[in-house]
């Protein structure tokens, strides 16, 4: 049996040994090689040609991020597991959108990276189960962002203007004045943009401009 090639890349020396005993107790894991910087690993991966880098974020000489950025650049790149003390959403998404295939804290059993990796190398991804919350939170909070622009967009400029001063507290009236345009018109414009951003009356587009940071003009 084949087995699951590993390079650890941590700047701490008695860490890596430590994880190299650990996944060596396994019959189907040999780590391959050790890399203290982000330099050191991205030229040890290309020489080794590793199934599995587990990876650290914090390391001298061009960090994990980066070391990431190159790797999965490169043709063939090896799978990549994260692994770090970091619990921010903000890491996890954006190893996430380079490409890594696991990410696992360092306080985990050693028995939920041992599952990663094999899950990893039989081509799955791995987020351990405490963090999965993390990434779906992020996803949804940029899947909103990127919904409320898009019905921001629909706004034309003038709608824009008129929604600003909704948020002032006018009437239709004071709108028509400041805008030097008819009640009518500005009731028009009240109508569209209510049904554009989906609410039901004035107190809740004031809402939306003010959590859009949407002002009045002049």
């Amino acid at each position: 049996m084949d087995k699951i090639r590993i390079l650890i890349a941590d700047d701490h020396p008695m860490f890596r040994q430590g994880l190299k005993q650990i996944l060596e107790l396994e019959k189907d894991m040999e780590v391959i090689a050790q890399a203290s910087s982000g330099n050191e690993v991205v030229q040890l991966a290309r020489e080794c040609k590793p199934d599995i880098v587990l990876m650290d974020i914090n390391m001298p000489e061009g960090n994990g991020i980066w070391a990431i950025e190159e790797l999965k650049r490169g043709e063939n790149p090896p799978k990549i597991v994260v692994l770090t003390i970091h619990e921010d959403r903000e890491y996890l998404f954006r190893t996430i959108q380079l490409g890594v295939e696991g990410y696992i804290l360092k306080d985990a059993e050693p028995s939920v990276l041992i599952s990663a990796i094999r899950s990893v190398h039989q081509g799955q991804t791995y987020i351990q189960a405490n963090m999965t919350k993390e990434l779906v939170r992020e996803f949804n909070r940029i899947t909103l962002h990127e919904r409320t622009r898009g019905e921001l967009n629909n706004l034309t400029q003038r709608e824009l203007e008129v929604l600003g001063l909704i948020a002032e507290g006018m009437i239709n009236k004071e709108i028509a004045k400041k805008l030097y345009i008819s009640e009518k018109t500005v009731k028009n414009h009240v109508s569209n943009i209510f049904k554009k951003l989906k609410v039901s009356d004035r107190t809740q587009a004031a809402i939306y401009a003010f959590k859009n940071n949407i002002k009045s003009w002049g």
